[in-house]
């Protein structure tokens, strides 16, 4: 199957056929023909509008969103190409500023929509079909926003003010190299390169790879730190202080539709389990033969594991574990190398990490991955043909409505390299090699679960800081070493370099609060790998609905209707409890 697949750059031209010309500026006159038509719908917003008017300006709602989301994701994706690419950001700052020109000129609907009373908001909720959540949600914010000149205010300034940090902030990163020694050679490396000798089987390579890392990034601690606290800054004043949620996380909490109780006991119990995983490192210390391990060390691979998994081999190990499971979700995820929609080649400039864009519910979803033929990379490749997987199976909703929210958004990545893993164990007869198996999951389930809900509770301390009695950068370096020091208590020796480590993570500055999505994701995949293993093939259709829902319906409803209680601190200690029993086997395994 995967034979026919190498590692390469995606295609766009299946989003918009060309980059400039014609084809591109086609794009832009049909958003501003889908603008004006809806602007003209503007006097008929009305209480006593009725049901076939009130669906047409949602049709025209519709129709507007799916070009900007077309354009904003062509941006996204040539910048994430080459983000040294002068055409490339030229572009995407164009865009930025068309689509906060257009929210401007449509805000009068959700201001309109938002400000109903309940009983015609109600009485119009019955004739929005496919479109109800949508408009529930919008409903949600009804307390929280402003006067249609102040929310134009906010869109226009956004532009250059934190977007404009932000993309500054990538711009940046994205750039740096970095200087590694390998068999006395100083090779240049870009970041997913140099990633890859965390894993290394040398201890030393893992240290280099990591003094290397925090090299740059220590040097340019204090201006990434500036623009963190620009980007804190913002996040409160407009959030908090205009609009007047209750707290920075609530915001996060308000967009994903889950009750900030329901995030508190998550991150409680992810506090209450960092000993198990503190338990799992001295296992591994001593695995290793060494007394304590040091923070370079966490990835370290048990043994010297098979070192290269080429492209089309990972792509095959992927396709194959899944549709051991499902045919359709193989199908659905050899789609996207077919349609070339995924980008696979490290190179200098491109973005440095890993993600799947599902731009609009009729296209094929687009994935970038840099893969180095590690084992990592062929987990990477399943965990974001995943959510591709995701977004198509909730193809058929509107485009307003088909993409997930964030904590159901790591559903089918998880699942997938859930059923990697179990492959690969299925197939596999040497203890040594199940015993460096279970312990790469339970590495990586460190990585989705404690160390990003330690993210979060760093982001709660550093907002209230910032946006209290104010901090430096060194200030918030210091606090993030606090962090590293509850998360693994005596189990890992910390060296100081690691308090830089804040100013690399991504979702820090572009999403505040967002890693507690992962946390939550991997957490109610281990409980629905486990109701798999009980219940066998009649899992299969449940979980394909779970999917299948998108974002058509709220998380809390959708996980209720598959029997999930999120509220019983009992189901996030059964996702622990699994990799308990893993961290068992792996010691029986000695």
């Amino acid at each position: 199957m995967a034979e026919r697949y190498s590692r390469g750059r995606w295609d766009l031209s299946d989003l918009i056929p060309a980059r400039s010309g014609e084809g591109m500026e086609e794009v832009f006159d049909r958003l501003e023909g889908a603008l004006i038509a809806l602007e003209e719908r503007c006097d008929d917003l009305s209480e006593g509008i009725s049901a076939g008017p009130f669906r047409e300006i949602l049709n025209l709602v519709e129709r507007t969103s799916y070009i900007a989301r077309q354009l904003n994701g062509y941006a996204i994706l040539w910048f994430s190409e080459d983000t040294s690419d002068q055409d490339a950001l030229a572009f995407r700052e164009r865009v930025e500023r068309t689509l906060a020109d257009a929210r401007n000129r449509t805000l009068f609907f959700e201001i309109w929509w938002k400000g109903l009373n309940g009983d015609v908001a109600s009485r119009l909720l019955q004739a929005s079909g496919g479109l109800r959540y949508y408009l529930e949600s919008l409903r949600r914010f009804a307390p929280y926003t402003l006067s249609e000149s102040e929310e134009r205010v906010i869109n226009v300034k956004n532009v250059t003010g934190v977007e404009g940090m932000v993309t500054l902030y990538e711009m940046i990163t994205n750039r740096f190299t970095f200087e590694l020694e390998l068999d006395g050679e100083v090779k240049t490396l870009t970041r997913s390169e140099l990633m890859a000798y965390v894993r290394d089987p040398s201890p030393d390579r893992r240290e280099a790879a990591y003094r290397a890392l925090f090299d740059v990034f220590s040097k340019e601690g204090g201006l990434l730190g500036q623009i963190y606290k620009y980007v804190v800054s913002d996040w409160f004043r407009e959030n908090v202080e205009l609009r007047g949620i209750s707290s920075p996380m609530a915001v996060r909490n308000l967009r994903n539709d889950i009750p900030d109780d329901v995030v508190e006991i998550l991150l409680e119990s992810c506090r209450k389990n960092a000993s198990l995983y503190q338990r799992f490192f001295r296992l591994k210390a001593k695995l290793l033969g060494l007394d304590r391990l040091r923070r370079y060390d966490i990835y370290a691979p048990l043994q010297e594991a098979r070192k290269e998994y080429p492209f089309e081999e990972g792509a095959d190990l992927v396709f194959s574990s899944l549709k051991r499971f499902s045919p359709e979700l193989s199908e659905l995820a050899e789609r996207v190398l077919a349609e070339d929609h995924l980008d696979s080649l490290p190179r200098p400039g491109k973005d440095t990490g890993a993600f799947c864009f599902g731009v609009v519910p009729d296209k094929t979803p687009w994935v970038l991955v840099n893969y180095n033929n590690r084992a990592a990379d062929v987990a990477t490749l399943a965990h974001e043909l995943g959510h591709a997987i995701h977004a198509m199976m909730a193809k058929d909703h509107s485009v307003l409505t088909f993409h997930s929210s964030l904590p159901l958004a790591e559903t089918a990545s998880n699942f997938s390299e859930i059923l990697l893993i179990r492959l690969l164990l299925t197939e596999e007869g040497d203890p040594a090699v199940r015993r460096y198996l279970l312990a790469k999951f339970i590495d990586d389930s460190y990585v989705s679960i404690i160390r990003q809900a330690y993210f979060v509770l760093f982001e709660r301390e550093v907002h209230s800081l910032v946006n209290g009695e104010g901090a430096t950068t060194d200030r918030l370096a210091e606090l993030y070493m606090e962090n590293l020091r509850e998360q693994f208590a005596d189990s890992v020796e910390l060296s100081e370099e690691f308090k830089w480590e804040w100013t690399m993570i991504p979702h820090l500055y572009t999403t505040p609060f967002y890693c507690y999505a992962y946390a939550f994701g991997l957490l109610l995949v281990l409980s629905l790998y486990r109701a798999y293993e009980t219940e066998g093939e009649e899992f299969v259709p449940r979980y394909l609905r779970v999917l299948s829902y998108g974002g058509s319906k709220a998380p809390i409803e959708i996980l209720e209707e598959a029997k999930i209680d999120v509220r019983d601190p009992s189901f996030w200690q059964g996702g622990f409890d699994v990799i308990a029993a893993m961290i068992d086997e792996i010691a029986e395994l000695v």
